[in-house]
């Protein structure tokens, strides 16, 4: 294969980030029979599994930047990627190579033939189940020390559940996918914890009393070991500030049952991440006992060195140029806290204008993130993106308004116009926060920074 055809193989499957799946749709059998064909490489090294409504990919890349600092040959599975496909298998935070891609996906293509050929009355396999096997079968390859998977959709059900963890992770249980996942807290949190292995520890960041009681069910009858925020470790959070004068990151201090930890500098904005950084924490402290060596020093330039893009990311200043992927309720809500706490107003009773871009996937809750984002904004800027067709239509958006919204609103047809609409009319004391999609920042993401490098 070219990598052209490698790719043109691979995106050609069903891809279920571009269109919502049925619950039908989701089986374990065919990533169990594929990776068999392929010597089932998810078994040649420890794996860290994560699993949560939002935070796992910040929890992730947090765990693998630890892990790196600790010179530990780290793999870093996640998704959805941002700019480029191949961020969604790194080593040591460098993203996969397009020709040892190229390598993976034609030896996945021959077992997918032959598993294909061999059942010809099951389902073919999926886009994410290929991008599961490529993360799997590359990290067997170059022989990494450990390997930090993050979950799909759901967890149950999910391809990278074949796994059988050293450790899994839960970070959070929200609202998000419920057409697949189910509308309560209780029954996202069955899916979720899906994960949980019999006899291997869990990390549980889930507050909220109904999934925390599933959880510990689950673990109770899986005779997993289960350690809770709140319970068993706990943190308190230091918010950043930044202003014309000041730019001061973030501290969290975790507390466990074991020590108190000094205050480390975060490289994520926001008390949401503080909250993951704490299950950071207590994963080393789990990874510690299975005779996996991180150093303290690790930790802490681990946490404080991460970088993860569109999550609350600083790109662009006077005027501030938030970007963030929130796509549903608990994730706007992070935002709206983190921008309220980081970003003040200016001194001596200033007052900057604050202006939003926003577009989303029509399976989301649109009404209750702008019933949460609309307040704390001047101005709005609703658009779409082209890179998913989920999409909603620019001027239906300000129909998921609450009703008495005095904020002005425009309607853009692009993506880029939004931007420059916005930009344009910001001065340089202002903020442009730029959310509601994934597939929004991966479009805007390299228009601002390449006006940066200019």
């Amino acid at each position: 294969m070219t990598h052209d055809e490698a790719i043109a193989f691979w995106f050609g499957r069903v891809n279920y980030e571009q269109r919502t799946p049925r619950p039908t749709d989701l089986s374990l059998d065919r990533m169990r029979s594929l990776l068999a064909l392929l010597d089932d490489p998810q078994e040649k090294y420890p794996i860290v599994h994560v699993a949560g409504s939002k935070g796992k990919g910040s929890t992730s890349a947090m765990l693998a930047s630890v892990l790196d600092k600790a010179r530990l040959r780290t793999g870093l599975f996640i998704s959805p990627h941002v700019i480029c496909v191949e961020e969604r298998m790194q080593i040591n935070g460098q993203p996969i190579a397009r020709a040892e891609l190229t390598a993976c996906i034609e030896e996945t293509a021959s077992a997918i033939r032959r598993l294909e050929h061999e059942a010809r009355d099951s389902a073919p396999v999926t886009f994410f189940e290929i991008a599961t096997a490529l993360g799997f079968l590359y990290f067997a390859r170059r022989g990494v020390d450990v390997a930090v998977i993050e979950v799909g959709l759901g967890g149950r059900f999910d391809s990278t559940n074949v796994c059988v963890p050293l450790l899994s992770i839960i970070t959070s249980i929200s609202y998000d996918h419920t057409q697949v996942l189910g509308n309560t807290l209780a029954s996202i949190a069955r899916e979720k914890a899906g994960i949980i292995k019999p006899g291997r520890p869990i990390l549980n960041g889930a507050r909220e009393p109904e999934p925390r009681q599933v959880i510990e069910e689950i673990a109770r009858e899986r005779q997993a070991p289960l350690r809770q925020l709140d319970v068993d470790f706990r943190y308190v959070y230091e918010p950043a500030s930044f202003s014309a004068v000041e730019e001061r990151w973030p501290r969290v201090q975790v507390t466990t049952e074991t020590r108190v930890w000094p205050a480390l500098p975060m490289g994520l904005l926001g008390e949401h991440q503080a909250a993951n950084a704490s299950l950071v924490v207590a994963a080393v402290e789990q990874l510690r006992g299975q005779e996996i060596a991180i150093s303290d020093d690790a930790v802490a330039a681990g946490i404080a060195d991460v970088r993860w893009p569109a999550r609350l990311e600083i790109v662009g200043r006077r005027p501030w140029v938030i970007l963030d992927c929130a796509h549903n309720l608990a994730s706007a809500q992070a935002l709206v806290e983190a921008l309220r706490t980081s970003f003040p107003a200016p001194a001596r009773g200033g007052r900057c204008s604050r202006r939003l871009i926003f577009a989303g996937n029509r399976d989301k809750d649109l009404a209750g993130m702008l019933r949460v984002l609309s307040p704390h904004f001047d101005h709005m800027y609703f658009t779409r993106f082209n890179n998913n067709p989920r999409h909603v239509a620019p001027e239906r958006l300000a129909e998921f308004l609450p009703p008495e919204t005095p904020q002005a609103f425009s309607s853009c047809a692009t993506s880029s116009e939004a931007w420059q609409q916005a930009r344009a009319a910001a001065g340089p004391d202002d903020l442009i926060c730029i959310t509601g999609s994934v597939f929004l920042a991966a479009e805007l993401r390299p228009l601002i920074l390449g006006e940066n490098r200019r």
